[in-house]
């Protein structure tokens, strides 16, 4: 077995010289047992008050209803995290908090808001609009952004940039849509149920137009302002304490603002909604998505950038720098391994590319001065997660590199056709020995 190359030397930083014991209260299995008994007993309460305030059936009803929406929303979130995948605990966690946690924070402070405007001012009738462009804002987009802030300070390695705060502010937008869709459906098809009315013309057809084909990414495009924030935090240095504070806290704002104002198209007359959608909401949509994608190429530039440092100490194979940074070239890898070697390889060269990502981002950090303490200790964790899946991944990421590859137009003699072209003219691979040759669109 091939021994490893030599890690790069960096120069020792201070240590402080004993070791510190976490107090029990620090130690991971405290924080996730509480974690996951704050976020049961939350998905507990909201159950209980939904189902309360639209019955049995109708809770059932506005289930069934607001569910279409999250596949879709879901994986296209995942699509955008494609190049440095995050761990589906973090999902998981993100939705969670913004279906049960986050709900039931905003259908609690809503309704004693409300009730507190509506029994102190002189115009109790003003309180549910003033509840909804002001409080709801405030309350909603401040209980979606406590899932990004916890994700940013407990699990900092897998928050590395734009694309990642994106995505978790996106997943907790999603699953905070999702309980509020079924409290909505759920209440209409009540209003249905009493008043008789069947078919298009119901308030249940109305409110699922207007939410789950209409407005399906509302409260993901508000949240994911918030995910911005946090994600061009993230790339700042440790030092640059007020640019981490003050960003999060500029994308909160907007998110609020864009909310409220959302909220609000209802009282801009008849075509309000019609008019702040399609003038607002659409090009805010497609401006913010243009964004993610552009952030998302940028990302496999720096990939194709910094590996290469890796290959020239013998880490990396040469071919690897190209095949990384190419989302085409990483998906034939995964089928190449697939097809000859089962899904668990294709498993494994996925996780090769995320961790040579991983590798990227983190010496890019390092090269602006943005590393963090655990710099060294990073990095090798990486490198050994690359070396001992090398003899599985390489051979996928050459075959690849060479697919995805631009051709190279051949010089042919003249008058000789195309079609009758010497053997000497066309390029010749030869296979690793673990992979015969493979097409990847033959079935």
């Amino acid at each position: 077995m091939a021994t490893s190359p030599p890690y790069p030397t960096y120069p020792s930083g201070p240590t402080s010289g004993a070791i510190r014991h976490p107090h029990w209260w620090q130690r991971r299995w405290v924080r996730y047992g509480a974690l996951i008994t704050l976020l049961a007993l939350s998905g507990m309460v909201i159950l209980a008050l939904v189902r309360e305030q639209t019955g049995t059936e109708g809770f059932l009803v506005g289930l069934g209803l607001a569910v279409f929406p999250v596949p879709l929303l879901i994986a296209a979130f995942r699509w955008l995290d494609r190049v440095e995948p995050g761990p589906w605990r973090n999902l998981v966690f993100a939705f969670s908090w913004g279906a049960c946690a986050a709900a039931l924070i905003a259908i609690v402070a809503n309704s004693f808001a409300t009730k507190w405007i509506a029994t102190t001012t002189a115009d109790p009738s003003g309180a549910d609009t003033l509840g909804a462009t002001v409080i709801a804002p405030i309350v909603e987009e401040s209980a979606k952004a406590a899932a990004v802030l916890l994700v940013f300070l407990f699990r900092r390695r897998d928050f590395t940039g734009i694309v990642d705060g994106v995505v978790i502010a996106g997943i907790t937008a999603t699953g905070f849509a999702f309980t509020e869709n079924i409290l909505y459906l759920g209440t209409a098809f009540g209003t249905d149920q009493l008043t008789g009315d069947r078919g298009i013309a119901s308030v249940t057809a109305a409110t699922f137009f207007v939410r789950v084909i209409m407005s399906p990414f509302a409260h993901p495009l508000f949240t994911v302002l918030t995910g911005i924030g946090f994600g061009i935090a993230a790339l700042a240095g440790d030092r640059q304490r007020l640019r981490r504070v003050f960003l999060p806290l500029c994308g909160l704002l907007l998110a609020m603002g864009m909310h409220a104002f959302w909220n609000g198209s209802a009282s801009f007359g008849p075509f309000g909604f019609f008019a702040v959608y399609g003038a607002f909401m659409v090009p805010a949509f497609g401006l913010l998505t243009w964004l993610v994608v552009w952030t998302r190429q940028r990302e496999l530039r720096t990939v194709r950038e910094e590996l290469p440092a890796y290959v020239a100490a013998g880490w990396l194979a040469p071919a690897e720098p190209f095949a990384l940074g190419s989302m085409r070239a990483r998906r034939l890898a995964r089928e190449y391994a697939g097809h000859h070697l089962g899904k668990a390889a294709a498993k494994e060269v996925a996780r090769y590319e995320a961790y040579a990502t991983s590798l990227a981002f983190l010496r890019h950090r390092g090269r602006s001065g943005r590393a963090g303490a655990d710099f060294v200790v990073r990095e090798r964790e990486l490198l050994n997660e690359l070396w001992r899946r090398r003899e599985l991944a390489r051979p996928a990421l050459e075959y690849g590199a060479r697919a995805a590859a631009p051709p190279v137009p051949v010089m042919l003699p003249w008058p000789a056709h195309p079609w009758h072209a010497p053997a000497t003219a066309m390029p010749h691979h030869t296979p690793h020995p673990a992979y015969p040759a493979y097409n990847p669109y033959r079935t």
